[in-house]
């Protein structure tokens, strides 16, 4: 029983832990401010809502590659005891960056926005042949997604893949790549919306955590049979959860009293630094309410499709970044914070910068905050998303007086002025040395 503000419990059944894990450095608890769902399995492995060493969220992509090759494929990898043993040991430089999956295996593989872009692409780092691509909430200017599915229990609900559609054309494997699944519902979703339009007979869900009830998954056995399909699953985690209790809570006030914490600000533009080292994407973005951002995206994210063959230099040019933003450092304790959907090149750059490094990401998921033990969302901050003003966004569990320095990866350049409201709310985290990290700076050619 996993108790949550004292008004919400949830019973867990563990029904399967193949490497066995503990639970408790898999996860905690925390109450969603959201009527569809009323509860959130804060993932302690994930780098989104608490932080991490950043080789953990690559580290266990790999886990889930190494448990798919034996779910799936009925083959061992020799690196299994060796990767269960640094997760379960912490050891810093043992963890899995180059690819163990052979080249007959080819699948396209899909990591779901915003929470498993990260995971997506750590998992799909695995492979020697594969594609890759996430789903996004990005409205892209002059481009038509070629599917579209929602996420019904989620706080932004619609999901976009903009690639070109001869990546999903094919009768390839898809393996759609997901932190958690409850019930399986936005899983459901995107195979129909594929199958649809790009009909195949493999899909395989991949998630940390498994709780479907025995309902849930006879929906997928239907859906198997409706569609003329096979659906494999892998976790690392399986078992039956039920919730009870539902708390009375609304939307936090942010104090009114900001601290007068003094900040140094300072500004890199990676594409000034390394201007060989990444791709840029000339489309421009939507806002919700329809104001156009000329600023190019980062092919390297994986958001319009990457495949097998950049993974070198990615791995190459990360370590390079890596280097050169562990030279700036100024403190044995630095935070190094993703934005949204953009959290793995900052993760893999973290992972480079040295000891002392906690990696994690902003959300746009709103979670009650309750300062005390085991809960999952100690400390919250919320501030305008700064590249759409039109979206909240929040970040959670930075104790005050935690870290150094602080540096925080942006996609896209936004402007001081947008940039203000997290600088303001980040005075209360009282990290004095604040360095704000630009992929690129450019204007769209229009």
């Amino acid at each position: 029983m996993l108790p949550i503000l004292n008004q919400l419990r949830v019973d867990i059944e563990i029904l399967e832990n193949p490497y066995n894990l503990p639970i408790d450095q898999l996860f905690e608890m925390a109450a969603r401010i959201n009527k569809k769902r009323s509860f959130l399995f804060v993932s302690k492995i994930l780098g989104k809502h608490i932080p991490i060493d950043p080789k953990t969220g690559i580290l266990i992509g790999a886990l889930l590659a190494n448990r798919y090759l034996e779910i799936v494929k009925g083959e061992h990898s020799s690196l299994r005891n060796e990767m269960v043993s640094a997760f379960m040991n912490e050891i810093e430089d043992s963890y899995c960056e180059e690819p163990f999956i052979n080249k007959q295996i080819n699948p396209v593989i899909i990591g779901f926005a915003e929470t498993a872009t990260a995971l997506g692409h750590a998992f799909y780092q695995s492979f020697h042949n594969a594609d890759y691509f996430h789903t996004t909430r990005e409205q892209i200017v002059g481009l038509e997604p070629v599917i579209t599915f929602e996420e019904e229990h989620s706080h932004a609900t619609s999901h976009r893949c903009y690639v070109d559609e001869a990546l999903l054309n094919n009768n390839r494997e898809v393996i759609l790549v997901d932190d958690e699944m409850t019930t399986g519902k936005t899983t459901i979703n995107i195979i129909r919306s594929i199958q649809k339009r790009f009909p195949r007979d493999m899909y395989t869900v991949v998630s940390i955590l498994d709780w479907r009830s025995e309902e849930n998954l006879e929906e997928f056995k239907d859906l198997e049979r409706e569609l003329g399909i096979t659906i494999q699953s892998v976790n690392l985690l399986k078992g039956r959860m039920n919730a009870s209790g539902s708390p009375n809570i609304k939307y936090q006030a942010a104090p009114t009293v900001v601290p007068q914490a003094s900040q140094t600000i300072s500004t890199i533009f990676i594409d000034e630094v390394f201007p060989e080292q990444l791709t840029l994407m000339n489309f421009s973005s939507k806002s919700w309410e329809g104001k156009v951002r000329h600023v190019p995206y980062l092919k390297e994210t994986g958001r319009f499709g990457i495949n097998s063959i950049s993974n070198s230099k990615l791995n190459q040019s990360t370590k390079k970044m890596g280097a050169y933003l562990a030279d700036l450092r100024n403190g044995r304790n630095t935070l190094c914070l993703g934005t949204g959907e953009f959290m793995y090149i900052p993760m893999k750059i973290s992972s480079y910068m040295g000891s002392g490094v906690c990696y994690q990401s902003t959300t746009r998921s709103p979670i009650y905050v309750d300062n005390h033990d085991h809960y999952g969302a100690r400390y919250g901050l919320s501030f305008p998303n700064p590249d759409d003003w039109e979206i909240d966004q929040y970040v959670y569990n930075i104790p005050p007086y935690r870290y150094d320095d602080l540096f925080i990866f942006f996609e896209r350049v936004v402007t001081e002025q947008d940039l203000s409201p997290l600088l303001n709310e980040l005075k209360r985290s009282f990290i004095k040395d604040i360095k704000i990290v630009f992929f690129n700076g450019g204007l769209v050619d229009e």
